[in-house]
């Protein structure tokens, strides 16, 4: 009876994606897809943690009040410098389960493996199952998505809640229905909640093809852009105004702002500061003396070599001639033409994307995991124009070349040297485009439908290659969301040494010495270090309190000069970590006022200092840092 019940609530989610009246073929293809995707994401993954945010997750999900702030330390002296959605399903999960590795992991591989089939159920509606299973095979063995996925990185919940957003703007071009209006307003709010700013890049696509393809008339077209994007900055600004409407003292700080706005963390810190200044990685580096991570300068062909370009950039050029080959073979259809609309959509999508994050300061390699559901519909919606039009020479002749030119340029990103990079992949992807360029010749003679068919597939085969190895690399290799396929060894190195197991081994080390300084001296923290991020690993390996001087980057205004100083006159805190050459006067006067541990240094240009109470008795430290 109850497995009756439970058989009756799983069919509309198995109607959801996969509905009556597809090809045999499908349902398998589909479900191979989203298996071998989850097995990518959650193979060898738990073991790679981005520690900031993991420490963060651990406070969340220690005290609620902590969760519901967004909390970074257990004692919530500072908020994370992001808006907490995906770290909520995080902490949830630690609730759950436990704390370990996987538990905080499971969210992403849980939700990476989710955007495959629902990208499949978004690109279907108007460009049918092929263009679906096609979006899904790029989604599911790009390397970017692939790497995301295996971290603890919001970027996951965002990309999936966005491909919600545009499978319910589908159904609003199909139906017309306004609950599709709703949802997906919605969905962009909740993936706002996840990664700010980067959830509203994509309403330009999304009203672009209401206007242009959505059902009824223009007035009715333009009302239902105008609830959507109205229900999209309602949800999205919920939370932000009801922590802003809460009296500051009741609260963590807001990280990444200077006056304690969460407005200012959203959309300077975290959006227009973006732009043209210094990233808040680069001032963390500045900060601990630790060089940055790789990052190709902004520009024009940013997303095209380098790092970027062996993360997404194989299917850029491609995705690109079947935005421009599609949209000019369906220039004269009528304007509810869906195929035309697949393009718009996934085409507005990718060139948003591509346009921001080519003029970003700063962008870390799994952003432009962002850009794969818009290269998957593309390149499905791509190949089902082509196969209409599969009789006509000048479509042989741009697919053979698409599929040519796509090997010899996946061939020119590969490095002569990386991490699990096989010798006979460049050979094979050059190989693939030759074999597609030799069916060319032999459908121009022949006009075989079979090898028509097989000269697109070819073309197919030869754009997913290249990727879905690149991706087998990054999963052999136990790698995760900061690492781009075939990286220099010592580049996969430094990579272990900032988000793998041995940095909290060496938290772990660190303890006894500060237990025994806590009981010693009745300490009410083991100790506070500049930047949020030194102090995460004890917190996560612990639970206790670290008090983060400056937020992430050790740069912010909290805690002041005057809270600092109350701190080491209560006897609330003895061992800091901080640099003595900065310019702050806050770190200054430490370096002056407390007692330097000869030694080497613990992490680029950090010294350990110790301090000793400026005036006698001892005050209990109960969380916020007093009032300067």
């Amino acid at each position: 009876m109850a497995g009756g019940r439970s058989a009756r609530a799983v069919r509309p989610l198995v109607r959801l994606a996969m509905p009556r009246g597809q090809p045999r073929w499908a349902r398998p293809a589909l479900t191979l897809l989203t298996g071998l995707a989850a097995f990518f994401y959650a193979d060898g993954s738990s073991g790679y943690l981005e520690i900031y945010y993991a420490a963060a997750v651990r406070s969340m999900a220690t005290s609620w009040h902590d969760f519901v702030y967004a909390a970074f330390d257990p004692a919530g002296t500072v908020s994370t410098d992001k808006l907490p959605g995906a770290f909520w399903v995080q902490a949830l999960s630690v609730r759950a389960f436990g704390l370990h590795d996987w538990a905080i992991v499971l969210p992403q591989v849980v939700e990476g493996a989710l955007t495959v089939p629902v990208l499949y159920h978004a690109v279907r509606r108007l460009g049918g199952p092929v263009a679906g299973i096609v979006a899904a095979a790029v989604l599911a063995l790009a390397p970017a998505n692939v790497a995301l996925n295996r971290g603890n990185i919001s970027d996951t919940l965002m990309i999936l809640l966005v491909v919600l957003a545009a499978d319910a703007v589908v159904g609003v071009v199909t139906t017309g229905r306004w609950r599709w209006v709703a949802a997906g307003g919605i969905w962009v709010g909740l993936a706002f909640q996840a990664k700010m700013l980067e959830a509203w890049l994509l309403l330009p696509a999304f009203v672009l093809v209401l206007l242009l393809a959505g059902p009824g008339r223009l007035g009715r077209r333009a009302a239902q852009v105008a609830v959507l994007t109205v229900v999209a900055v309602a949800v999205s600004l919920s939370w932000m105004i009801w922590v802003s409407a809460q009296p500051a003292g009741s609260r963590p700080y807001v990280d990444g702002s200077r006056h304690d706005s969460v407005f200012e963390q959203v959309f300077e810190y975290n959006g227009f500061g973006r732009l043209g200044q210094p990233s808040p990685n680069a001032e963390l580096f500045e900060t601990i003396g630790v060089g940055p991570l790789a990052s190709t300068p902004p520009g024009w062909a940013r997303m095209l070599r380098g790092v970027y370009g062996r993360d997404t950039g194989w299917l850029i050029p491609l995705s690109l001639v079947a935005l421009v080959g599609g949209l000019a073979a369906r220039g004269r259809r009528s304007r509810r033409d869906r195929l035309r609309a697949s393009l718009l959509l996934w085409g507005t999508w990718l060139l948003t994307l591509v346009a921001v994050f080519s003029v970003s300061t700063t962008i870390n390699s799994y952003y432009t995991a962002a850009l794969t559901p818009a290269l998957g519909g593309l390149v499905g919606t791509g190949a089902v124009v082509a196969w209409e039009l599969r009789g006509r020479l000048a479509t042989k002749l741009v697919v053979a070349s698409s599929a040519l030119g796509t090997g010899l340029y996946a061939a020119w990103l590969l490095p002569a040297t990386g991490t699990d990079l096989p010798g006979w992949l460049a050979p094979t992807a050059l190989g693939v485009g030759a074999a597609a360029a030799t069916l060319l010749v032999g459908s121009i003679w022949l006009g075989s439908p079979r090898v028509v068919a097989a000269l697109l597939g070819a073309a197919v085969l030869g754009a997913l290659v290249v990727p879905a190895t690149a991706s087998a690399s990054v999963v052999d290799a136990g790698q995760g969301s900061f690492d781009t396929p075939f990286e220099p060894a010592a580049y996969a190195a430094a990579m272990q040494d900032l988000f793998g197991p041995q940095l909290r081994a060496g938290a772990r080390a660190l303890l006894p010495v500060l237990e025994h300084l806590q009981a010693t001296f009745h300490t009410a923290d083991l100790m506070a270090t500049q930047t949020a991020v030194v102090a995460a690993p004890t917190i996560f390996v612990s639970g206790k309190e670290v008090i983060p001087l400056g937020g992430y980057d050790g740069t912010g205004v909290e805690p002041s000069l005057s809270q600092i100083k109350a701190l080491v006159a209560d006897n609330a805190v003895r061992l800091v970590l901080a640099s003595p050459t900065s310019p702050d006067p806050r770190y200054r006067w430490i370096a002056r006022n407390c007692l330097a541990i000869r030694g080497r240094a613990p992490l680029g240009r950090l010294g350990v200092f110790f301090c000793s109470p400026l005036r006698p008795g001892a005050a209990h430290h109960p969380g916020r840092p007093p009032a300067g």
